[in-house]
Formats: structure tokens, C-alpha cells, sequence
């Protein structure tokens, strides 16, 4: 992408002016808050996922308890982030029960302001609306259409007057064009325009430059008046740390930086391989606002559907019911009033 003698200092903009020359592969696009540090992680924690029965959370060994639980009480006092039955609990409440379905029982009034997602069916699982400047996560295995479903989302926001920046590390600028153009979502107008910026960056450069994209992101989002960022992937990024404790603390410190850029943020992630309902280092879920989870199912009659859940959404009324959705020419599409068993 940029030259060897690329300054730190201008990475954005750098990437700005050079990005249109991009032509790396583009390959198969849909396949592919504020806490304290987490420096005290036992560096001998395994990178399994954290909703494993037996698991410890990655984040259980911190001194203060860990900063990423809702309820937490910040009791170091010996036990794990959860009581040992959330396991079985978590993977009742993402079974596709009854539970917390799509009637809500009540109205939700708040004051927060709040944001569509812009995906059909899925926004009326959420009553109104993701708050703003929230971080949210997309957890899906390959082919799941992680990457439409972050396009989408700014695509809602663009015409709907909104500012959006799209930051990959496994798309050329050309294959992300391409895609939004074969959805007819007008994508080089909006760039055109400066209403949108789709920037791709190298992930061994992004990751040793990370200190100084932490510093300047705020200020670069409030320059460019951007509403809306997606970062596809962040799987990717947190691959480039070999150390556990070091990931999980990058990766804390990026999410802060996001939070402090008073954007409202997509991440997205690959799934585990063990477990479909985590990420694939088990870390970003703890550290966003709202986690949906984008994976194949088999039906009763064997056909196997892709499903969406939304795990958590902070401030929010939610359905907890399993939809399931297509992928199609417009874009993903869920179907609430469906049932996927």
C-alpha cells in the first residue's frame, strides 16, 4: 500500500491519496466501554473461547475483576468472570428459545440518540434503534456475509445524509468498490463527494504503527465528520500478536480510541472454530457494545440456513430469537416473522 518511508503520522491520509491505485486481490468479500487496563492478564491464558463450561475468561485474572462485565462487582476474590452455570445459560438464550422474542412487552423510552443498522428484518429486532457512538461487533465464519453486512451499515447511513469511513486490512479498495457497486450502492459517488472513505491498509503496517493511529484516529474521524466506521477485520489485527496479554491489551487500547472518536462502530470478526457464538481470540466481545453473530444452521429437515443472532446490545430492548436471513443482490435481508427450526 504506502511506501517504506511513509511517515506514521499521515498513514490516513497517505492511504487516502494512494488508494485508488490499490489492486491487490480482491477475492471473496463475503467470505471474507471505557474500562480499566487490562495489563494485569495472566500471560498464561489460553485463547480459547471464553463460553466454554470449563473456560476461564481471558479477563478473569485482572486485579479489579474484569472491566468488561456489565454487572461485574470487581470482586478479585477467586472466581471467574461468570458463575459457572452462564455457559449452559448463554447457550440457552442464543438457542433460538422463546424467550425474549421479537414482542416486546413494553415500550423503551430513552433519551440516547440512536441508529439503524439498515438491514431489513433486523432492525425491528431491535426497539429503536443501536445508541449512537456505540461499538458493536459482527462475529461470523467464512461465508456468513460479514463483510456486506458491515457495507450495509454504512450504506444506511449514507443515504441517509451520514458520513462513513470503511477501513480494511483484507480487501483491496477496488474489491470493496466492486462490491458496492454490484449492489448498486453508488459507493464511488458518495467517495466522489467526500462523504465516504474507503481506505485499505496493510496489517503488519497498521499493526506497527497502531500507537500513533490510536493517537491521531479521534481527530482524524472528527476531521473527516465521519458518522459511522466499519474495520473489517479486526480478527486480522489481532492476529499480528503472537503474545495473548499483548493482544488483548492492543486491542483494548484500540477500542478506547474508537470509543474516544465519538463514531458509531462496526467490528468485524471471525468466529471461532470450536464455538460459533465467539470470536476467534475470544476478546472483542467483551469490549463492544453490541455483539450479532452471523452463522450456518442445520434445520430439522437437514437443510442447512444462515442464522442471525444478536447476543447483547447495552441500552437497548432486543430479540434473543435465532432469524434466519439471505444474502442477496440488495444486500442481506432477515426474516423476522420466520422461525429457523
Amino acid at each position: 500500500m504506502s511506501e517504506e518511508d511513509t511517515s506514521d503520522d499521515d498513514w490516513f491520509e497517505s492511504a487516502l491519496d494512494e488508494e485508488s491505485a490499490s489492486s491487490d486481490d480482491p477475492g471473496d468479500v463475503d467470505e471474507p466501554a471505557t474500562a480499566d487496563s487490562p495489563d494485569a492478564v495472566d500471560d498464561e491464558t489460553e485463547p480459547g473461547s471464553p463460553f466454554e463450561g470449563d473456560a476461564d475468561s481471558p479477563f478473569s485474572d485482572s486485579e479489579d475483576g474484569s472491566p468488561f462485565d456489565d454487572e461485574g462487582d470487581g470482586s478479585d476474590g477467586g472466581g471467574g468472570l461468570f458463575d459457572d452455570d452462564f455457559a449452559s445459560a448463554f447457550e440457552a438464550a442464543g438457542g433460538g428459545g422463546s424467550d425474549g422474542g421479537g414482542d416486546f412487552e413494553e415500550e423503551f423510552d430513552s433519551d440516547i440518540p440512536r441508529v439503524d443498522i439498515g438491514i431489513e428484518g433486523l432492525d425491528q429486532m431491535i426497539q429503536g434503534g443501536i445508541p449512537e457512538r456505540h461499538l458493536i461487533v459482527t462475529v461470523g465464519s467464512a461465508g456468513t456475509g460479514k463483510t456486506t453486512f458491515g457495507l450495509q451499515f454504512l450504506h444506511h447511513g449514507l443515504q441517509n445524509g451520514e458520513s462513513a469511513v470503511f477501513l480494511t486490512l483484507e480487501q483491496s479498495h477496488e474489491a470493496i468498490m466492486d462490491t458496492a457497486s454490484d449492489r448498486d450502492w453508488n459507493f464511488e459517488e458518495y467517495e466522489r463527494n467526500g462523504q465516504l472513505a474507503v481506505v485499505d491498509l496493510d496489517p503488519v503496517e497498521m499493526a506497527n504503527s497502531l500507537d500513533n493511529i490510536r493517537g491521531e484516529l479521534p481527530s482524524l474521524i472528527e476531521d473527516f465528520g465521519a458518522d459511522r466506521l466499519v474495520l473489517d477485520s479486526v480478527s486480522l489485527l489481532e492476529m499480528m500478536y503472537d503474545d495473548q496479554a499483548r493482544r488483548r491489551t492492543e486491542v483494548f487500547d484500540f477500542t478506547r480510541a474508537l470509543k474516544r472518536a465519538g463514531v458509531t462502530t462496526m467490528l468485524v470478526s471471525e468466529a471461532s472454530e470450536d464455538n460459533p457464538y465467539a470470536s476467534r481470540h475470544g476478546i472483542i466481545e467483551y469490549l463492544t457494545d453490541a455483539v450479532f453473530i452471523l452463522q450456518y444452521v442445520r434445520t430439522e429437515t437437514s437443510e442447512t440456513r444462515l442464522a442471525v443472532e444478536i447476543l447483547k446490545i447495552r441500552n437497548a430492548n432486543h430479540s434473543r430469537e435465532t432469524k434466519p436471513y439471505e444474502i442477496t443482490n440488495d444486500g442481506i435481508s432477515v426474516y423476522q416473522q420466520a422461525n429457523i427450526f
